[in-house]
């Protein structure tokens, strides 16, 4: 059993993978109740199907934070790791791919006397 974690945006997946039948849950929620649409369920099995290896492992997932979208690429991530771990031949092709890589991006912060984090006030001239 492998324990692995991504990030994106502010999303924070933990997953516990091992050998198995295919098996994936998320918050101790089936894949298809949790990411309801289809898009969703695609982009968290998308490094299995690029490896080949799609139904092999039993994947537990732990997502916290951000949206949908972010839990499912930061799943994808830590998948992504996880299957870096059970064989170093996968690495090159997941990293071609991009599915190794942190995305960074966040919501900046909303400064003082600011209406946003960037957005100033309206100005009146009278």
């Amino acid at each position: 059993m492998i324990n692995k974690i991504g990030r994106r945006k502010t999303s924070v997946a933990r997953i516990y993978m091992g050998p198995g039948n295919g098996k994936i849950t998320v918050n101790n929620k089936s894949i298809e109740v949790y990411f309801p649409f289809d898009l969703h369920q695609i982009v968290v099995k998308q490094p299995l199907t690029l490896v080949g290896v799609d139904g092999n492992y039993d994947i537990q997932i732990n997502v916290d934070g951000g949206g949908i979208k972010g839990q499912a690429e930061a799943a994808r991530m830590a998948i992504s790791r996880a299957l870096c771990e059970f064989d170093a031949e996968y690495r090159p092709l997941l990293k071609k791919e991009g599915f190794l890589t942190r995305d960074p991006r966040m919501v900046e912060r909303k400064k003082p006397g600011r209406r946003k984090a960037r957005r100033k006030f309206q100005f009146s001239k009278r």
